[in-house]
């Protein structure tokens, strides 16, 4: 609004054009004033703009990479002492803002409302009458300090126990169903070549992300 005035006092004056505007002649020439002489500036004010200097050199020093409570903990251990709070809102009017990690969660499912889904083949029972009759299995995924790495478990319903599973950095289509091949030494006890129900699946449901799969 005063720079809006400076480029209009000459045609208009600075009384007419504050009579219109929301500003009184006495706030402007004021501004004008503390911008002639920086010492007229409230305390606060002189203090937030040697603050600005210091946190753009904390902040340069840093590679742009620290965010507001890195740059205020430097501040304080170079002895500049000074509120967490203060150091937030410089930064935000100066527009500086800090390295931001990676999101902490993985899409593991982007649903499409057109795609034909796989029958409920159990019709929402998961309750099974013995050992490997019902499996059912998860996905789900862990953060670790070099990216995502998601885990599928097949479990057996009423034993309550991990038949099989897989472990991959990347979420392939048939992980699933490798944790679910890799299953055969679980379902046996711990033994190859043990006795079980059926060599392979019968048949097998997805049924909102879980893997249902029945045992002949």
């Amino acid at each position: 609004m005063v720079a809006f005035i400076d480029d209009h006092r000459a045609e208009y004056g600075v009384e007419p054009i504050c009579r219109v505007l929301p500003i009184a002649p006495s706030t402007y020439y004021e501004q004008k004033a503390v911008e002639a002489d920086p010492t007229r500036r409230s305390v606060r004010a002189q203090r937030d703009a040697w603050l600005s200097v210091e946190i753009r050199r904390v902040f340069g020093d840093n590679f742009g990479v620290y965010g507001a409570v890195k740059v205020w903990k430097q501040l304080n251990r170079e002895g500049i002492r000074v509120a967490r709070c203060t150091v937030a809102r410089l930064m935000r009017e100066m527009g500086l803002a800090g390295v931001v990690r990676g999101r902490g969660f993985a899409v593991t499912t982007i649903a499409d409302d057109d795609a034909v889904r796989p029958l409920d083949l159990v019709d929402r029972d998961f309750q099974a009458r013995r050992s490997n009759e019902l499996w059912v299995s998860h996905l789900t995924y862990v953060a670790t300090w070099r990216g995502f790495v998601y885990v599928v478990l097949v479990i057996d319903a009423v034993a309550r126990r991990i038949v099989g599973w897989r472990v991959s950095s990347s979420l392939r289509s048939d992980l699933a169903l490798d944790a679910l091949e890799a299953s055969d030494l679980g379902a046996s006890g711990g033994q190859r070549g043990a006795p079980r129900p059926s060599q392979r699946p019968r048949r097998a449901a997805w049924v909102q992300g879980v893997v249902a799969t029945v045992l002949c």
